[in-house]
């Protein structure tokens, strides 16, 4: 008896993911909890464990391509079950047993709002039963596929094999969804022993474009700033503040945080200033809800940080910011673009920001418009510091200068409350021992 194991919905609104490995091939043995499967989404890259100990028959799709929650994703044939499916209904303890280890696994990966993780449905099919899967041709036993499929190629591709009298179905591709390259032609060509002619006009040719296919992470980015646009009213106003202080302290302070192996930056204080500033305007740590007629205020400081991963732009959470001290902020904000860089994030690191701080600063740019984390009230983002004449006492003197974004939902903040926010930041930023002083 065969199970089909569809994609299963990790939670957060997924409706797809992108295969990047398989785990297993087909003729591999499988136990309950094994890896199948890694998956990115739109927000993370999970391992899909087994739900069921059986032999793989079946792997619907191959790397790259998009499957869509509650399409099938591998086929199981189980051990020590019979053809009918009566035999397996004889113990539905056994299998909700099963189910349970395997949601447990799941969650691990994702929990959604409610903190339970919600397993991928599997169908039954008997021995006749096969759920065909694209570009996987026909199920043993079954009926062949006459339907002619066209190869994924370059044109360079296409063109040498013509000239070199190969049938480039034959050859396999190396590329994105297994396109094949000028360099997979070469490759199959010395391999069968064929004289490698032409070689050297196709080596001058330079394609006109390259084409790579969307990540799910990149797909999301459009879809969530689109949808930004479109919902909020984004309002910004820009600021300068001196930070000398605040920079002798980070200077004083950064070798004690790396003994401990914690990297001491602007980045966690401003993640405090924030947070305490937004206890004191609420305003800013709201959204709105239009449907029901309200707003919605948030009672806890949880900070998303824009982090520029190797994928694009993500924003993890650090929780409850204005319980931490600047030492676990800043072992937090490690942590977290860490787990970007590596592509380790979960959905937990990712859910229930109020507010989102971005340093683009760090790379390069004095002032920006950020575009809102929609439903979020606002955004602020920090520029490059320079050092800047200014006048201190009557004198001129060498300032340094932190430049500030805010861009709010000037539906929910007004501009006097947006200047009184981004005013007690900064009073934070340029002393920052105020910090230790306020609740």
């Amino acid at each position: 008896m065969r199970f089909v194991f569809n994609f299963p919905d990790l939670g957060e609104g997924l409706e797809e993911g992108t295969i990047l490995e398989w785990f297993v091939k087909e003729g591999d043995s499988v136990k309950v909890g094994d890896s199948l499967v890694q998956m990115e989404t739109d927000k993370v890259v999970a391992d899909i464990p087994s739900p069921k100990s059986g032999t793989v028959t079946t792997r619907y799709g191959s790397v790259g391509d998009v499957i869509h929650v509650g399409s099938p994703l591998i086929e199981i044939e189980l051990k020590g079950v019979g053809g009918s499916d009566e035999k397996v209904r004889e113990d539905p303890g056994a299998e909700k047993q099963e189910v349970a280890e395997t949601e447990v696994r799941l969650q691990a990966i994702s929990e959604s709002e409610d903190g339970a993780a919600v397993v991928g449905t599997m169908e039954l099919a008997g021995d006749g039963g096969f759920l065909a899967a694209s570009n996987e041709g026909s199920p043993k036993g079954g009926q062949e596929d006459t339907v002619p499929r066209k190869v994924l190629a370059t044109p360079v591709a296409r063109a040498m094999a013509k000239e070199m009298g190969i049938d480039i179905n034959n050859v396999p591709g190396s590329g994105p969804s297994g396109r094949v390259k000028k360099e997979d032609i070469l490759s199959f060509n010395s391999s069968s022993g064929q004289p490698v002619y032409g070689n050297e006009i196709f080596n001058e040719v330079v394609e006109d474009v390259t084409y790579k296919p969307l990540t799910q992470i990149r797909k999301t980015i459009a879809k969530n700033m689109l949808h930004s646009k479109h919902n909020a009213a984004h309002m910004s106003v820009f600021e300068e503040v001196e930070i000398s202080v605040l920079k002798e302290v980070v200077t004083k302070y950064k070798p004690k945080f790396a003994s401990k192996e914690v990297k001491l930056t602007y980045l966690a204080f401003v993640v405090k200033a924030v947070a305490q500033a937004l206890k004191q305007h609420p305003q800013l740590n709201s959204q709105i809800d239009v449907e029901n007629n309200r707003m919605i205020f948030r009672n806890r400081y949880h900070i998303a940080i824009a982090v520029d991963a190797p994928d694009g732009l993500v924003a993890p959470v650090i929780r409850d910011a204005d319980r931490l001290s600047i030492f676990e902020i800043a072992k937090k904000i490690g942590e977290l673009a860490q787990k970007a860089r590596e592509r380790k994030l979960t959905l937990e690191d990712m859910k229930e920001g109020s507010f989102t701080i971005t340093s683009f600063g760090s790379i390069g740019g004095i002032f920006a418009t950020p575009v809102i984390n929609y439903p979020q009230a606002g955004i602020l983002g920090i520029g490059r510091i320079l050092k800047t004449p200014i006048v201190k006492d009557d004198e001129i003197v060498i300032g340094n200068i932190m430049p500030v974004s805010l861009t709010v939902d000037h539906r929910i903040v007004d501009g006097g409350e947006t200047t009184r926010f981004v005013k007690r930041v900064m009073e934070y930023l340029s002393d920052p021992v105020s910090l230790l002083m306020d609740d």
